[in-house]
C-alpha cells in the first residue's frame, strides 16, 4: 500500500513515456517518487501505447540502425518541418541529448528492432521498440516498480496548490484511504496535451472538431495544463497546432492507434468531398510530412478525405485494419464514395494528363512529377489507369495538442512573470510546444518525452534535496 500521508520528494503527474522516465530519472537521484496515472491500470501511459519508435541523433551505423544521423541533420530536419518556429536553445539541447538516450532507455528494460521497411524510410534516423510503444511502457513500469516507484492508477487530480510558483499539493478526485491532498516538494506534469477534450477543441476549430478522430487516449483531456495556465505558468505553443495526422474514417473516436493511420498519399491522390484534390501529395519524404494531413483533411469541407489509388500500387504500403473501397471503374468507385463520378474522372483525367515519365523511388525526392497542374505532385507522381480502383475515406486523426506550458533547459516551468518556478518541472507532450511550433517528423515526441523526462526526473530530484 502506497503511504499517501507522507511528504514525497517528486510527484509525477502521467503515466506515459515522459512521466516513467521522470520517474526514474528521479528515483536514481535518490529521491522519492509518487505517480499518478489518471487512466486504470489497463490503460495506462497514454500516448505510448500507441507508439513506434523515436528519433535520436547517432554518429554511426548500429545494429538496429543503418548509418549516422548527426546533430545538425537532426536540427536542419527539425527547422525545415517547424518553419523555425522553435526554440533553437530547447530544441538543441534536446537533440545533443538524445544521443545518451538511446543507451540509456536501454539501460532502462527497454529494447530495439530493426527499423521497419515500405514508405516509412526511418532505417536511417529512427529506432524502433521491440514488441512496439506497449512494451516499452510495459519495461519503464517494471523498472520503476522494481527501483521503488510508488504508482497509483485511476488517480484523477482535480487541483494543484500553487503559491507563488511554488507547487504545494495535488487534489484527488477519489480520495484513497480517506486522503485527498498529495504533498511533494517538487512536482512534475507529465499529463499530455488536450486533444480528447472536444469542447476545447471546438474553441479554436470550432464545429469542425466534431469530426476529428482522437488517435490516443480519452483521458488526456488537459486539465492538468488548464489548471497550470491558470495558476500563473507561461503558455506556450498555438492553440490550434498539433501532431494530425489522416486515419481511417471507419476508425473509433478515441484510441484508434497507429494501425488506422494511412501511408499511402505517396502512392496516389486525395481528393476532398467534392473530387478536388487540394494539396501536394509529394511534397516530402513521407515521415517528414505525414502530420501535415490531418490538419490539410480539417480544412476541407465535412473534414473528410479520400486518397484514391489503382491496383499496381496496392501492395506497395503498409496495409491498416481497414480495407481499401474497390470499384472496377472510377465511376464506380466515386459511386462507393458518394462522390460525384464526373468530377472524379475529371480530377484523375487531369492529373494523369499531368504527369511526367521519371524513374520512381519512394525512399528519395524522385523525378516523378506532375507539369502544370494546381495543386501540383512535385514527387512520386504516377499515372492512376490500372484497374481495379482503390480509396481509404481519412478524417483528422489527433494525436496530440501543442498549446503547452513554457520551460527552461532544466524542464522547470515559466512563471508569466518570466521567472522560473520554484519546484515545478513539466516533460512531454504539455511542454512539446517549446520545441515543436508547427510541424512534425516521426519519432521526435518520444524523443521529447524521453530527454525532457530524464531531465525533469533528475532536476526535481535536486530540488526536492535542496
Amino acid at each position: 500500500m502506497v503511504d499517501l500521508s507522507r511528504k514525497f520528494d517528486v510527484l509525477v503527474i502521467g503515466g506515459g513515456n515522459a512521466a516513467l522516465c521522470a520517474a526514474i530519472s528521479a528515483r536514481r537521484a535518490g529521491a522519492s517518487v509518487l505517480v499518478l496515472e489518471g487512466a486504470p491500470k489497463f490503460y495506462r501511459g497514454g500516448n505510448t501505447r500507441h507508439t513506434r519508435n523515436m528519433r535520436c541523433a547517432h554518429d554511426s551505423a548500429t545494429d538496429i540502425l543503418t548509418g549516422p544521423y548527426t546533430e545538425q541533420e537532426f536540427w536542419d530536419d527539425l527547422l525545415r518541418i517547424t518553419g523555425g518556429q522553435t526554440d533553437e536553445e530547447l530544441a538543441r539541447f534536446m537533440i545533443r541529448e538524445s544521443k545518451d538516450i538511446l543507451d540509456w532507455i536501454v539501460e532502462q528494460g527497454v529494447r530495439w528492432q530493426p527499423s521497419l521497411g515500405g514508405t516509412l524510410s526511418l532505417g536511417r534516423t529512427n529506432s524502433f521498440f521491440l514488441g512496439g510503444g506497449r512494451a516499452m511502457l510495459n519495461a519503464l513500469y517494471r523498472t520503476a516498480e522494481k527501483l521503488g516507484v510508488d504508482i497509483l492508477y485511476d488517480a484523477e487530480v482535480t487541483d494543484l496548490l500553487i503559491e507563488d510558483g511554488m507547487f504545494l499539493s495535488a487534489k484527488l478526485k477519489q480520495p484513497v484511504d480517506g486522503i485527498s491532498d498529495i504533498r511533494a516538494s517538487a512536482l512534475v506534469a507529465a499529463a499530455g496535451g488536450f486533444e480528447a477534450n472536444i469542447e476545447w477543441l471546438k474553441e479554436y476549430w470550432g464545429d469542425a472538431a466534431e469530426n476529428f478522430l482522437i488517435r490516443g487516449t480519452p483521458y488526456n483531456r488537459g486539465s492538468i495544463l488548464k489548471m497550470l495556465l491558470a495558476k500563473g505558468v507561461q503558455e506556450v505553443g498555438d492553440p490550434t497546432q498539433c501532431h494530425a495526422v489522416a486515419i481511417d474514417a471507419r476508425a473509433p473516436k478515441f484510441d484508434g492507434g497507429i494501425i488506422t493511420r494511412h501511408d499511402s498519399v505517396v502512392f496516389g491522390i486525395v481528393v476532398n468531398k467534392h473530387a478536388e484534390r487540394f494539396y501536394d501529395e509529394g511534397e516530402d519524404i513521407w515521415p517528414k510530412r505525414y502530420a501535415i494531413w490531418g490538419r490539410l483533411v480539417a480544412a476541407q469541407p465535412d473534414q473528410i478525405a479520400y486518397i484514391v489509388f489503382d491496383a499496381s500500387v496496392r501492395h506497395s504500403f503498409m496495409p491498416t485494419l481497414f480495407p481499401p473501397i474497390e470499384g472496377a471503374t472510377i465511376a464506380e468507385l466515386a459511386e462507393k464514395l458518394t462522390l460525384d463520378p464526373a468530377e472524379l474522372e475529371k480530377t484523375i483525367a487531369g492529373f494523369n494528363a499531368a504527369v511526367r515519365p521519371g524513374t520512381f523511388d519512394h525512399t528519395i525526392l524522385d523525378d516523378c512529377r506532375t507539369e502544370g497542374l494546381t495543386p501540383p505532385k512535385t514527387h512520386w507522381a504516377r499515372k492512376i489507369e490500372t484497374a481495379p480502383y482503390y480509396a481509404y475515406p481519412v478524417r483528422p486523426g489527433i494525436t496530440f495538442t501543442y498549446l503547452g506550458t513554457r520551460v527552461n533547459r532544466e524542464t522547470r516551468m515559466l512563471m508569466k512573470n518570466g521567472k522560473p518556478s520554484a519546484n515545478m518541472f513539466a516533460a512531454g507532450e504539455i511542454m512539446a510546444g517549446n520545441v515543436l511550433g508547427k510541424g512534425y517528423a516521426a519519432g521526435i515526441g518520444m524523443t521529447i518525452g524521453s530527454v525532457f523526462g530524464r531531465v525533469a526526473g533528475r532536476e526535481a530530484a535536486r530540488n526536492a534535496r535542496n
